[in-house]
C-alpha cells in the first residue's frame, strides 16, 4: 500500500476512534485565518471574493504540496514514515464522520426524551437552520438532511480528493468547503463576495456527491427507491451536490426531505425529495440515517484507496513500458552503427 493510502486508512481510523481533534483543530485555525483575511479583503463585488478564495485555498494547497515535497526528499527510512504520518494527520483533521454521527444522535436522544428545547439548542452544531422555527418533526428532518449532506462534505468528498491529489487534495477540499460555509451563503454581505467560494465548492464537491449518492443507493434499505428519488428529485434541489445526496438518502430510507426551511430569519420553500413514496421523517430515522452514513463512509474509503492504488500501479506500469520501448529503440540504434 502506498504512503498516502496507508495514511488515509490510519486517519480514517483515527476519526472513527477519536472523532475530531479537540484542541488546536487545524480547520478551526484555518477558519480564523480566513476570517481575518476577509476583514482585510472584503469588498462588495466578486473580484474581491475571488481573491480571498484564491489566497485562502491556494495557500493551503501550496503549503501541503511543499511539505509533501520536503518529506519526499528525505531518505526513505525517514521520509516514508513521515509521509504516512502526514497523510494520517491531515485525513484525521479533515474528516468529520464520527462527530457528525455523535451530534445527530445527541439531538435524536433529546427528541426521544421529549426535550424539544434541548434538541433546538443542539441543532446548530449540525446545520445553520433556525431551530426556533422547527417542531420535533422538523428537527428530525433537519438532522437527517444534515447527515446526508455532510456524509458527502465531511467524509466522502475529502476521500475522493485524497485519492485524486493526495495530501494537497485532502487539505484543499476541506479549505474550499470551509470557505463556502463561511462566505458562500446568500446573505447581503456575501451575495457577491462569496460567489467564488460557493462556485468552487460546487465544483470540488461534484465527484464526492455522486459517489455518496451511488453508495447510499447501493447500501441503503431500498436501492430502487434511492435511484428513483435521485433521478426524479435531485435536479430540483437548489444545490447541485446536496440534491443527489439528499434525494438518494430520502429514497433509500423511504422518507420525505425538503420543504419549507428557515435560515437566520430567511424562509426558503424547497422541493420535496422522495415525495413519490416517502413518509414523514420520525426520530427513529435519525439512527437509520447515521448507520447508512457510516456504511457509505467505509465503502468510500475502500473505493478511493483501491482507486488510488490501481491508478498508481497503472502509472508505474506505463512508465515501465515506456522505458522498455526506449531501451529497445536505443538497442536498435546502437546495433545499426
Amino acid at each position: 500500500m502506498g504512503r498516502t493510502c496507508a495514511g488515509v486508512v490510519l486517519g480514517f481510523l483515527g476519526d472513527a476512534l477519536l472523532a475530531d481533534p479537540r484542541r488546536a483543530h487545524p480547520v478551526a485555525a484555518f477558519g480564523r485565518a480566513a476570517g481575518r483575511a476577509e476583514r482585510l479583503l472584503w469588498r462588495d463585488h466578486r473580484a474581491a471574493g475571488a481573491a480571498h478564495t484564491a489566497l485562502c485555498a491556494g495557500s493551503v494547497v501550496l503549503a501541503a504540496a511543499a511539505l509533501g515535497r520536503a518529506l519526499h526528499r528525505l531518505p526513505a527510512r525517514h521520509g516514508s514514515p513521515a509521509a504516512v504520518a502526514l497523510s494520517a494527520a491531515v485525513t484525521w483533521s479533515v474528516l468529520g464522520g464520527t462527530s457528525l454521527a455523535r451530534e445527530a444522535r445527541t439531538v435524536a436522544a433529546a427528541l426521544e426524551a421529549g426535550d424539544v428545547e434541548a434538541a433546538r439548542a443542539r441543532l446548530p452544531h449540525l446545520c445553520g437552520r433556525d431551530p426556533q422555527a422547527l417542531d420535533a418533526e422538523g428537527i428530525a428532518r433537519a438532522v437527517v438532511e444534515s447527515v446526508a449532506e455532510n456524509t458527502s462534505d465531511a467524509v466522502v468528498g475529502a476521500l475522493v480528493w485524497g485519492a485524486l491529489a493526495g495530501v494537497p487534495g485532502l487539505a484543499g477540499f476541506r479549505a474550499v468547503n470551509t470557505l463556502d460555509a463561511m462566505v458562500g451563503h446568500r446573505s447581503p454581505r456575501h451575495r457577491r463576495f462569496g460567489w467564488a467560494a460557493a462556485r468552487l465548492d460546487d465544483v470540488a464537491g461534484w465527484p464526492g456527491a455522486r459517489l455518496t449518492a451511488a453508495l447510499a443507493a447501493a447500501l441503503g434499505p431500498d436501492p430502487a427507491g434511492a435511484l428513483a428519488a435521485w433521478r426524479a428529485d435531485a435536479h430540483r434541489h437548489p444545490s447541485p451536490n446536496a440534491g443527489p445526496v439528499e434525494a438518494a438518502f430520502a429514497g433509500a430510507l423511504g422518507v420525505r426531505l425538503g420543504g419549507t426551511l428557515a435560515y437566520g430569519g430567511r424562509v426558503e420553500h424547497r422541493p420535496v425529495l422522495g415525495g413519490a413514496s416517502g413518509r414523514e421523517v420520525t426520530v427513529a430515522d435519525v439512527e437509520r440515517a447515521v448507520r447508512l452514513s457510516r456504511r457509505v463512509g467505509l465503502a468510500a474509503l475502500a473505493v478511493t484507496v483501491a482507486g488510488r492504488a490501481l491508478g498508481r500501479a497503472a502509472v508505474r506500469s506505463g512508465r515501465g513500458a515506456a522505458a522498455a520501448r526506449a531501451g529497445r529503440r536505443d538497442g536498435r540504434n546502437h546495433g545499426g552503427r
